[in-house]
Protein backbone atom coordinates (compact mmCIF):
# COMPACT_ATOMS: atom_id res chain seq x y z
CA UNK A 1 0.00 0.00 0.00
CA UNK A 2 1.33 3.04 0.77
CA UNK A 3 4.52 3.14 2.70
CA UNK A 4 4.45 6.49 4.59
CA UNK A 5 0.75 4.84 6.71
CA UNK A 6 1.88 1.68 7.43
CA UNK A 7 3.35 2.91 10.56
CA UNK A 8 0.78 5.09 11.38
CA UNK A 9 -2.27 4.28 10.27
CA UNK A 10 -2.99 0.27 9.84
CA UNK A 11 -5.39 -1.24 7.70
CA UNK A 12 -6.65 -4.37 5.75
CA UNK A 13 -5.48 -2.90 2.65
CA UNK A 14 -2.04 -2.46 3.85
CA UNK A 15 -1.11 -6.03 4.13
CA UNK A 16 1.17 -7.26 1.17
CA UNK A 17 -0.04 -9.16 -2.13
CA UNK A 18 -1.16 -12.84 -1.21
CA UNK A 19 -0.07 -15.24 -4.37
CA UNK A 20 -2.01 -14.98 -7.23
CA UNK A 21 -4.78 -17.68 -7.59
CA UNK A 22 -3.49 -19.33 -11.05
CA UNK A 23 -0.37 -21.41 -10.00
CA UNK A 24 2.60 -19.34 -10.50
CA UNK A 25 5.89 -19.56 -9.83
CA UNK A 26 7.68 -16.89 -7.26
CA UNK A 27 9.84 -14.36 -9.01
CA UNK A 28 13.38 -15.59 -8.69
CA UNK A 29 16.29 -12.93 -7.47
CA UNK A 30 16.36 -9.01 -8.86
CA UNK A 31 16.72 -9.02 -12.29
CA UNK A 32 15.59 -12.67 -12.92
CA UNK A 33 11.67 -12.02 -14.14
CA UNK A 34 9.25 -15.35 -12.57
CA UNK A 35 8.96 -17.23 -16.20
CA UNK A 36 5.56 -18.33 -15.30
CA UNK A 37 4.00 -14.48 -14.66
CA UNK A 38 5.34 -14.18 -18.62
CA UNK A 39 3.93 -16.73 -19.45
CA UNK A 40 0.54 -15.93 -18.64
CA UNK A 41 0.69 -12.26 -19.75
CA UNK A 42 1.34 -13.74 -23.04
CA UNK A 43 -1.59 -15.87 -22.94
CA UNK A 44 -3.50 -12.78 -21.97
CA UNK A 45 -2.45 -10.24 -24.51
CA UNK A 46 -2.41 -12.80 -27.58
CA UNK A 47 -5.94 -12.93 -27.23
CA UNK A 48 -7.97 -10.66 -29.04
CA UNK A 49 -8.26 -8.45 -26.56
CA UNK A 50 -6.80 -8.17 -22.92
CA UNK A 51 -9.12 -8.60 -20.23
CA UNK A 52 -11.12 -5.30 -19.74
CA UNK A 53 -9.23 -3.73 -23.30
CA UNK A 54 -12.01 -5.06 -25.82
CA UNK A 55 -13.11 -2.76 -28.61
CA UNK A 56 -16.35 -1.65 -26.31
CA UNK A 57 -16.27 2.26 -25.96
CA UNK A 58 -18.34 3.88 -23.05
CA UNK A 59 -18.86 7.80 -23.57
CA UNK A 60 -16.77 9.57 -25.63
CA UNK A 61 -13.66 8.40 -27.47
CA UNK A 62 -11.17 8.85 -24.42
CA UNK A 63 -13.11 6.29 -23.00
CA UNK A 64 -13.05 3.47 -25.69
CA UNK A 65 -11.01 0.13 -25.42
CA UNK A 66 -7.96 -0.71 -27.95
CA UNK A 67 -7.58 -4.03 -29.49
CA UNK A 68 -5.03 -6.13 -28.40
CA UNK A 69 -3.75 -7.48 -31.82
CA UNK A 70 -4.32 -4.06 -34.00
CA UNK A 71 -3.15 -1.18 -32.30
CA UNK A 72 -4.55 2.18 -33.37
CA UNK A 73 -2.32 4.36 -35.17
CA UNK A 74 -0.92 7.43 -34.17
CA UNK A 75 -3.05 10.59 -34.81
CA UNK A 76 -1.60 12.51 -38.05
CA UNK A 77 -0.75 15.61 -36.93
CA UNK A 78 -0.82 15.58 -33.96
CA UNK A 79 2.00 16.76 -31.51
CA UNK A 80 4.66 14.17 -31.19
CA UNK A 81 5.03 11.66 -28.73
CA UNK A 82 8.93 11.36 -27.46
CA UNK A 83 8.84 11.67 -23.87
CA UNK A 84 6.67 10.21 -21.75
CA UNK A 85 6.50 11.16 -17.74
CA UNK A 86 4.29 9.47 -15.53
CA UNK A 87 2.98 10.28 -12.01
CA UNK A 88 0.97 9.02 -9.33
CA UNK A 89 0.95 7.03 -6.11
CA UNK A 90 1.57 3.29 -5.18
CA UNK A 91 -1.03 1.83 -7.72
CA UNK A 92 0.71 3.99 -10.52
CA UNK A 93 4.28 2.71 -9.56
CA UNK A 94 3.04 -0.65 -9.85
CA UNK A 95 1.81 -0.45 -12.99
CA UNK A 96 4.82 1.52 -14.67
CA UNK A 97 6.60 -1.41 -15.67
CA UNK A 98 4.64 -2.66 -18.09
CA UNK A 99 3.87 0.81 -19.18
CA UNK A 100 7.60 1.97 -20.00
CA UNK A 101 7.74 -1.67 -21.55
CA UNK A 102 5.34 -0.72 -23.71
CA UNK A 103 5.57 3.38 -24.27
CA UNK A 104 9.48 2.03 -25.29
CA UNK A 105 8.04 -0.50 -27.62
CA UNK A 106 6.78 1.81 -29.46
CA UNK A 107 9.23 4.21 -29.95
CA UNK A 108 9.15 6.68 -26.98
CA UNK A 109 10.87 7.43 -24.11
CA UNK A 110 10.00 6.65 -20.77
CA UNK A 111 10.56 8.23 -16.92
CA UNK A 112 8.51 7.72 -13.88
CA UNK A 113 7.98 9.56 -10.74
CA UNK A 114 5.19 7.90 -9.05
CA UNK A 115 5.64 7.02 -5.46
CA UNK A 116 4.69 5.37 -3.37
CA UNK A 117 2.80 6.69 -0.24
CA UNK A 118 2.39 9.96 -1.71
CA UNK A 119 2.43 11.20 -5.11
CA UNK A 120 -0.37 13.64 -4.87
CA UNK A 121 -0.14 16.75 -6.15
CA UNK A 122 -3.33 18.13 -4.68
CA UNK A 123 -2.80 20.19 -1.64
CA UNK A 124 -5.91 19.34 0.58
CA UNK A 125 -6.74 17.81 3.93
CA UNK A 126 -4.47 16.37 6.23
CA UNK A 127 -0.64 15.36 5.09
CA UNK A 128 -1.74 16.25 1.38
CA UNK A 129 -0.02 19.39 1.56
CA UNK A 130 3.16 18.43 2.16
CA UNK A 131 3.08 15.39 -0.33
CA UNK A 132 2.17 17.80 -2.99
CA UNK A 133 5.06 19.87 -2.89
CA UNK A 134 7.58 16.85 -2.17
CA UNK A 135 5.99 16.17 -5.85
CA UNK A 136 6.58 18.96 -7.51
CA UNK A 137 9.91 18.95 -6.07
CA UNK A 138 10.10 15.63 -8.30
CA UNK A 139 8.55 17.38 -11.06
CA UNK A 140 10.80 19.94 -11.57
CA UNK A 141 14.24 17.69 -11.15
CA UNK A 142 12.41 15.40 -13.85
CA UNK A 143 11.17 18.30 -16.21
CA UNK A 144 14.67 19.91 -15.87
CA UNK A 145 16.19 16.56 -16.79
CA UNK A 146 13.91 14.67 -19.01
CA UNK A 147 11.82 17.18 -21.00
CA UNK A 148 8.91 15.26 -21.35
CA UNK A 149 6.53 16.09 -24.43
CA UNK A 150 3.84 14.33 -22.05
CA UNK A 151 2.94 14.73 -18.51
CA UNK A 152 0.74 12.12 -17.39
CA UNK A 153 -0.75 11.91 -13.90
CA UNK A 154 -2.64 9.56 -12.46
CA UNK A 155 -5.44 10.33 -9.82
CA UNK A 156 -3.48 9.05 -6.40
CA UNK A 157 -5.47 8.02 -3.76
CA UNK A 158 -4.37 10.49 -1.65
CA UNK A 159 -5.83 13.73 -3.79
CA UNK A 160 -7.89 14.45 -0.53
CA UNK A 161 -9.46 18.16 -0.52
CA UNK A 162 -12.53 19.94 -1.72
CA UNK A 163 -13.67 19.91 -5.25
CA UNK A 164 -12.42 23.48 -5.44
CA UNK A 165 -8.99 22.30 -4.15
CA UNK A 166 -8.93 19.29 -6.12
CA UNK A 167 -9.41 21.21 -9.48
CA UNK A 168 -7.13 24.25 -8.65
CA UNK A 169 -4.73 21.65 -8.02
CA UNK A 170 -5.03 20.01 -10.77
CA UNK A 171 -4.82 23.68 -12.84
CA UNK A 172 -1.73 23.99 -11.07
CA UNK A 173 -0.66 21.18 -12.64
CA UNK A 174 -0.99 22.20 -15.88
CA UNK A 175 0.11 25.27 -15.39
CA UNK A 176 4.06 23.78 -14.80
CA UNK A 177 3.40 21.27 -17.57
CA UNK A 178 2.89 23.97 -20.22
CA UNK A 179 5.71 26.09 -18.99
CA UNK A 180 7.57 23.14 -19.04
CA UNK A 181 6.27 22.46 -22.77
CA UNK A 182 4.75 19.65 -22.30
CA UNK A 183 0.87 18.77 -22.63
CA UNK A 184 -0.63 17.19 -19.66
CA UNK A 185 -2.63 13.76 -19.70
CA UNK A 186 -4.88 13.15 -16.22
CA UNK A 187 -5.95 9.81 -15.88
CA UNK A 188 -8.57 8.78 -13.11
CA UNK A 189 -7.43 5.90 -10.62
CA UNK A 190 -8.50 2.22 -10.79
CA UNK A 191 -11.76 1.53 -8.57
CA UNK A 192 -10.18 0.47 -5.28
CA UNK A 193 -11.24 -0.78 -1.81
CA UNK A 194 -12.58 2.02 0.71
CA UNK A 195 -11.56 0.74 3.72
CA UNK A 196 -11.04 2.33 7.33
CA UNK A 197 -7.69 3.88 6.42
CA UNK A 198 -9.19 5.59 3.42
CA UNK A 199 -13.41 5.80 4.44
CA UNK A 200 -12.77 9.54 6.00
CA UNK A 201 -11.85 10.77 2.53
CA UNK A 202 -14.23 8.94 0.71
CA UNK A 203 -16.32 12.13 -0.96
CA UNK A 204 -12.76 13.52 -1.86
CA UNK A 205 -11.90 10.32 -3.65
CA UNK A 206 -15.27 10.61 -5.22
CA UNK A 207 -15.24 13.84 -6.76
CA UNK A 208 -11.70 13.81 -7.87
CA UNK A 209 -12.30 12.39 -11.56
CA UNK A 210 -15.18 15.15 -11.83
CA UNK A 211 -12.56 17.68 -10.89
CA UNK A 212 -9.91 16.43 -12.97
CA UNK A 213 -11.92 16.57 -15.92
CA UNK A 214 -13.26 19.92 -15.26
CA UNK A 215 -9.97 21.12 -14.83
CA UNK A 216 -9.42 19.11 -18.46
CA UNK A 217 -11.96 21.69 -20.07
CA UNK A 218 -11.22 24.39 -18.97
CA UNK A 219 -7.71 23.68 -20.54
CA UNK A 220 -8.69 21.94 -23.69
CA UNK A 221 -6.04 21.82 -25.85
CA UNK A 222 -3.77 21.41 -22.96
CA UNK A 223 -4.80 19.04 -20.80
CA UNK A 224 -6.52 15.96 -21.69
CA UNK A 225 -8.66 13.17 -19.18
CA UNK A 226 -8.68 9.57 -19.70
CA UNK A 227 -11.50 8.12 -18.42
CA UNK A 228 -9.94 4.80 -16.98
CA UNK A 229 -13.48 3.30 -16.06
CA UNK A 230 -13.51 2.57 -19.42
CA UNK A 231 -10.98 -0.10 -18.89
CA UNK A 232 -11.31 -0.80 -15.03
CA UNK A 233 -14.65 -0.37 -14.67
CA UNK A 234 -16.08 1.09 -11.53
CA UNK A 235 -16.23 -1.81 -9.03
CA UNK A 236 -13.06 -2.98 -7.35
CA UNK A 237 -14.59 -6.32 -6.53
CA UNK A 238 -15.20 -7.41 -9.69
CA UNK A 239 -13.21 -9.24 -12.05
CA UNK A 240 -13.02 -6.55 -14.39
CA UNK A 241 -11.11 -4.22 -11.64
CA UNK A 242 -8.41 -6.85 -11.58
CA UNK A 243 -7.42 -5.38 -8.52
CA UNK A 244 -5.27 -7.80 -6.49
CA UNK A 245 -6.84 -9.57 -3.10
CA UNK A 246 -6.12 -6.42 -1.28
CA UNK A 247 -8.68 -4.19 -3.27
CA UNK A 248 -6.25 -1.91 -4.57
CA UNK A 249 -3.38 -2.92 -6.53
CA UNK A 250 -2.53 -4.70 -9.44
CA UNK A 251 -0.37 -7.60 -10.61
CA UNK A 252 1.35 -7.82 -13.72
CA UNK A 253 -1.67 -9.17 -15.78
CA UNK A 254 -3.15 -6.03 -14.47
CA UNK A 255 -0.48 -3.62 -15.43
CA UNK A 256 -0.17 -5.19 -18.40
CA UNK A 257 -4.11 -4.53 -19.36
CA UNK A 258 -3.73 -1.00 -17.94
CA UNK A 259 -0.66 0.15 -20.35
CA UNK A 260 -2.23 -1.71 -23.37
CA UNK A 261 -5.14 0.47 -23.03
CA UNK A 262 -3.11 3.96 -22.06
CA UNK A 263 -1.49 3.23 -25.22
CA UNK A 264 -4.40 3.43 -27.34
CA UNK A 265 -5.33 6.20 -25.62
CA UNK A 266 -2.26 8.23 -26.32
CA UNK A 267 -2.39 7.09 -30.11
CA UNK A 268 -6.10 9.30 -30.13
CA UNK A 269 -4.42 12.47 -29.70
CA UNK A 270 -0.68 12.25 -30.23
CA UNK A 271 1.68 11.05 -33.07
CA UNK A 272 2.15 8.17 -31.31
CA UNK A 273 1.79 4.37 -32.76
CA UNK A 274 1.94 1.85 -29.96
CA UNK A 275 3.27 -1.49 -30.41
CA UNK A 276 1.52 -4.86 -30.30
CA UNK A 277 1.37 -6.54 -27.10
CA UNK A 278 3.24 -9.46 -28.45
CA UNK A 279 6.00 -7.35 -28.75
CA UNK A 280 6.63 -6.11 -25.22
CA UNK A 281 3.95 -8.25 -22.56
CA UNK A 282 7.02 -10.58 -22.11
CA UNK A 283 9.80 -8.27 -21.05
CA UNK A 284 12.02 -8.77 -18.46
CA UNK A 285 9.74 -5.81 -17.03
CA UNK A 286 7.21 -8.86 -15.38
CA UNK A 287 10.54 -9.52 -12.95
CA UNK A 288 10.38 -5.91 -11.36
CA UNK A 289 11.39 -5.64 -8.18
CA UNK A 290 8.05 -4.04 -7.54
CA UNK A 291 6.09 -6.84 -7.91
CA UNK A 292 8.19 -8.76 -5.04
CA UNK A 293 7.92 -6.29 -2.97
CA UNK A 294 4.29 -7.03 -3.52
CA UNK A 295 3.93 -10.55 -3.49
CA UNK A 296 2.47 -10.43 -6.46
CA UNK A 297 4.28 -13.71 -7.69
Amino acid sequence: MHSKHIADSPSSSQQQFPAPAAPRRRPGRRGHPALAAGALLVVGVSLAALTGCGNSASGNGDNAGSAASAPPAGKNGGKPLSKLLWMGDSIAEAEAPALEAAVKAGGAEFKSIASAGGGTVVKGEGPTAQFADDTYKQLAKAVETFHPDVIAYQVTTYDWGTAAQQAGSYERLAKAAKDAGAELVIVSAPPFKIDDFYKSHEAAIKSAPKAAQDAAAKNAGQVRFFDAAGLWGTDSAAAKAQRSQDGIHTCQQGAAAFANWFGGQLSRHYSFTPAAPEKWAKGTWTGSKVYGQLKCG
